[in-house]
This record gives C-alpha cells, structure tokens and sequence, in this order.
C-alpha cells in the first residue's frame, strides 16, 4: 500500500483549482447557492479530488524506479461530497500486473478517505512500466 501524506483542503485550494480548470460552476464557490441545492457547503471539484489519487503523491514511483513509462487510464467514483477543511487521505495499492512483451501493466486500486474515516473516493489507475532488464 502507498500512501500520501494527509491533506487539509482549504478554501485557497478550491480557488487555486477554479482559476486552473475554468471550472465557474457555483456550485463549488457559493454558500447560498450550494445550500439551496441541499449541500452543507460549497463541494470541491471532483478532478481535484482525484488528483489527490496521482502516484506522485505517494512513494509508488520511488518504489518502482526507473521503468515508469506512461499513466494510461484512471477511472473513479466520487461517493461523498469534499468541502474546505475536509481532511483527506489517499492510498494506492496493487491489484493487479500483466505483462506486456517488454513491459508490462501496472493496475492499483485508488482510495480516499475523508477524516472521518469515510471513504469518499475509489477507483483504478493504471501504469505501463518496462521490464527490469
């Protein structure tokens, strides 16, 4: 299992990830208007919630070294809702290889859990790595 490090978003984060994605929707920046739609807050982008999930984050490409070639696919499913001072806790594991002449694919499962334990976030990367020589 790797694991990143714990991460507190803020309401800077959302900002940040707004300004990158042109994401304007209101629901991810108006009080009122996220809780006239029956959320308790604005909720944080999905895609920035899943880039919580990259590989960088963790010790996964320290581990494997040098035969990284490509991420090739990333799939998820956003099962509850992220606000500003949510704490989140991500985790990738190997579920599965298959080789591939000379290289291989590398599948991980993908989590995140909120501080509350709830998972928030599951889902599958996969990697295509070369084959130690």
């Amino acid at each position: 299992m790797f694991r990143a490090p714990s991460r507190t978003l803020t309401d800077a984060h959302a900002t940040a990830f707004q300004a990158v994605s042109t994401d304007n929707h209101p629901i991810h920046y108006d009080v009122e208007y996220a809780q006239r739609h029956g959320h308790t807050a604005p909720v944080v982008h999905g895609l920035q919630v899943l880039a919580f999930t990259a590989p960088g984050a963790t010790l996964f490409p320290q581990y494997i070294g040098d035969v990284f070639i490509s991420f090739t696919e990333a799939s998820c499913k956003f099962l509850k809702e992220v606000h500003a001072g949510d704490t989140l806790y991500s985790a990738l594991e190997i579920i599965a290889l298959a080789p591939q002449g000379d290289s291989g694919q590398v599948t991980t499962r993908a989590t995140i859990h909120n501080q509350r334990g709830e998972l928030v976030l599951t889902g599958e990367h996969k990697y295509l790595l070369r084959r130690h020589a």
